[in-house]
């Protein structure tokens, strides 16, 4: 086997021209920072102006996969590979003056401070080192040729502090992976060194071509284009199944298997391909392939379907508001409590805790793009929400909250969210990813951008290339949490049709697996009506849900005000207040003016003073405290003027303890001269039929419990 030529920047001949593009390719990042310094480098592109080299977006040079170093400039139409944009920038021309061309870029990469990308492969390595995302070392895996001549390998696990493979195996490279669309995976780590080496992201799994598909962690992988690369005999081809079978779990763009050439001898494999001098990128464009479809594309009879008893995926927020892979959509009105509701919903469940009647099945991780709240405000918030010492320790590092985050989750803004949470979850992904609000962040692609989330169109791209493509590339299995404005609706149409009140397109509703609204019947009380709307379950009662000392409760809807509660508390305290004023009047003026009145007579002297309103408000309201016992009658003449009650069906008004006129002192003896006489009631209005019935004891007075009379 014949190893690859180095670069040697200090021969006389040239090297060929796929050695300068790939030592070029190799470190294109430095390659545009020194033909554009004002550039702009992103995750998967790079951007400038023009070929003149000023600020701007119409240049855009791709970094990563097959398509790296072609670039187009939007604004002129030219474009090429790397060659190309390296001669129009030195005024130079690829078709007639190539060599010059080559020249000039042989030059550049003999002169540069950075290493040459190309080095021999380490053919005696013996030991491997997966690490976490960021390069902490996990497992080392060390070769061993025994005297026989075979190959052992002894892993050590460094976060147990022993030799074995861990329960749960990362893949290897991780920190390539992640910055990468596409990954090669190979059988065995020596082969996936030698393809990163040469700067081409790959991978392997732990244990060789018998691993355990259950026990690996693939989800790195979701999103991406994935393509094995197999030893060319039986066991690459076992490899490969166990491969499909981890990989059905997760959500991958492309997947595909290369078929070895028929020319390569048995065992075969990537480090062979290097070591044999083939121009690596050539082969991977030209090689054959074998596509492998996703589980997601089949169909199941119903046969299959009703003998599947596996037990069913648990819940993220039980009952079934939340599944794996499912899309909740929070919606309500501004300034409805929504975004509130949501962190303290969202709070529990990164505690463990139940909230209301929606549980977790442990403490989950949570990560919240969150683009209204300042970081303040979003504090002080979560500071009120009355979270006990210990619900705080329990979700203090699982639920990672962004502080009104400015930004479209476009390509650059899914780039910039995917590294956040990648950041905030090192080691596991999260649960539950949360976008609030929508509208802050809505980006409906290219085709539609200028359409908004009233679109079908563009609602469906955001849906399916900005919410579930982050899904992917973070964890498959996260469930969505979106939250949204609604429309200005009338209380009858939201009572008959509430998820219709949701604000843009209709293909919002049809996309997610639940909803759930928050309403506020009344817009000056703290009263929310939450509704629900479940595509994978049973459904869940309408709630009323009301938030008390920072609390956020469950009321019932029979023993509290609906409406206007703090309104309702005030009337109640005006009732109240009427009630004792007018008792009180009835007590006073009997016992210093000698008074009595019948119902209209009260009415008519006390309509408009002490703020007792009009006469048939009086008269309501003495009609109440009569049925509640607080005033009874006497249907017989006055006491004193021996007067009868006029045009009055229960006679005069008598209040507990009356009198008329009141007792005096004589100056000279100070004995106290008994001169009030008391009044007693001979009637009652009866609560149940109104009528009026006789007093058995006018001593005893019986005052109706207030709420029941009511």
């Amino acid at each position: 086997m014949m190893l690859p030529q180095t670069l040697d920047y200090n021969d006389h001949e040239l090297p060929s021209k796929n050695d300068v593009k790939f030592a070029l390719l190799a470190q294109l990042p430095e390659v545009l920072k020194y033909l554009f310094p004002n550039g702009k480098m992103l995750k998967r592109e790079f951007q400038i102006g023009n070929l003149q080299g000023e600020e701007g977006q119409s240049l855009k040079v791709s970094l990563q996969g097959n398509k790296a170093g072609l670039w187009h400039d939007f604004e002129s139409g030219v474009g090429g590979d790397v060659f190309d944009l390296w001669a129009a920038v030195h005024n130079l021309n690829t078709q007639r003056n190539f060599q010059e061309v080559l020249k000039s870029c042989f030059d550049w990469l003999g002169m540069s401070a950075i290493s040459p990308p190309l080095k021999p492969p380490c053919l005696d390595q013996r030991e491997w080192v997966y690490t976490d995302l960021k390069g902490k070392p996990l497992v080392s895996v060390k070769r061993t040729d025994g005297a026989d001549g075979k190959k052992s390998f002894l892993p050590y696990d460094h976060i147990a502090g022993k030799h074995g493979m861990p329960e749960i195996r990362p893949l290897y490279n991780l920190p390539g992976i992640a910055i990468s669309d596409e990954v090669i995976i190979t059988e065995g780590e020596k082969c996936a060194q030698m393809l990163i080496d040469l700067g081409i992201p790959a991978t392997t799994v732990m244990g060789g071509a018998n691993f355990a598909p259950e026990k690996v962690d693939f989800i790195p992988l979701s999103g991406k284009d994935i393509l094995i690369w197999p030893d060319h005999d039986k066991a690459g081809q076992d490899y490969v199944e166990r491969l499909k079978l981890g990989l059905k779990a997760i959500k991958v763009k492309n997947f595909q298997v290369i078929v070895p050439p028929t020319d390569k001898p048995e065992k075969w494999d990537a480090a062979d391909a290097v070591l044999d001098g083939l121009n690596i990128q050539g082969f991977l464009n030209t090689v054959t392939k074998s596509k492998i479809y996703q589980q997601r594309y089949e169909a199941f009879s119903l046969a299959e379907l009703i003998a599947d008893k596996s037990p069913m995926p648990e819940d993220l927020i039980a009952p079934r508001l939340l599944t794996p892979s499912g899309m909740l959509v929070i919606g309500g009105a501004p300034k409805s409590g929504k975004s509130d509701f949501t962190l303290s919903l969202l709070t529990h469940m990164a505690a463990g805790e139940p909230f209301l009647k929606f549980t977790p099945p442990r403490p989950l991780r949570i990560f919240v793009l969150q683009a209204e709240i300042q970081y303040d405000y979003l504090r002080e918030r979560l500071q009120n929400m009355g979270l006990s010492e210990e619900a705080i320790q329990k979700a203090g590092d699982n639920i990672h909250i962004t502080p009104q985050l400015k930004l479209l989750l476009n390509d650059d803004g899914l780039e910039i969210i995917k590294d956040l949470i990648h950041k905030k979850f090192p080691d596991a992904p999260p649960d539950i990813i949360v976008i609030d609000p929508i509208r802050n962040v809505f980006d409906g692609g290219p085709d539609f951008g200028n359409l908004g989330e009233n679109d079908n169109n563009a609602m469906l791209f955001f849906l399916q290339q900005r919410v579930e493509a982050l899904r992917d590339a973070v964890n498959p299995k996260a469930g969505i949490v979106l939250v949204h404005h609604t429309k200005k609706i009338s209380k009858a149409m939201f009572k008959d049709g509430p998820f219709q009140a949701l604000s843009g397109a209709s293909s919002l509703r049809s996309y997610y697996t639940s909803g759930m609204l928050i309403f506020r019947p009344d817009e000056n009380e703290d009263l929310c009506a939450l509704y629900f709307e479940l595509r994978n379950g049973p459904g869940i009662p309408n709630m009323h849900v009301l938030k008390d000392k920072g609390k956020w409760i469950e009321v019932d809807p029979d023993t509290q005000p609906l409406v206007r509660q703090n309104y309702s508390n005030k009337l109640k305290s005006e009732r109240h207040r009427q009630h004792d004023h007018i008792l009180q009047r009835l007590f006073e003026d009997a016992k210093f003016d000698g008074k009595l009145y019948t119902i209209e007579s009260f009415s008519e002297a006390y309509e408009d003073i002490d703020g007792l309103g009009s006469q048939v408000t009086i008269k309501k309201r003495l009609g109440v405290l009569m049925c509640k016992g607080y005033i009874k009658c006497l249907k017989a003449m006055h006491p004193v003027t021996k007067q009868a009650p006029v045009r009055s069906k229960y006679g005069y008004l008598v209040v507990e303890s009356m009198q008329l006129g009141q007792d005096d002192v004589d100056d000279n003896t100070g004995e106290i001269i008994t001169l009030a006489a008391p009044v007693l009631p001979t009637h009652y209005k009866d609560e149940g039929s109104g009528g009026v019935r006789k007093v058995e004891n006018p001593q005893s007075w019986v005052y109706h419990d207030e709420e029941k009379a009511r």
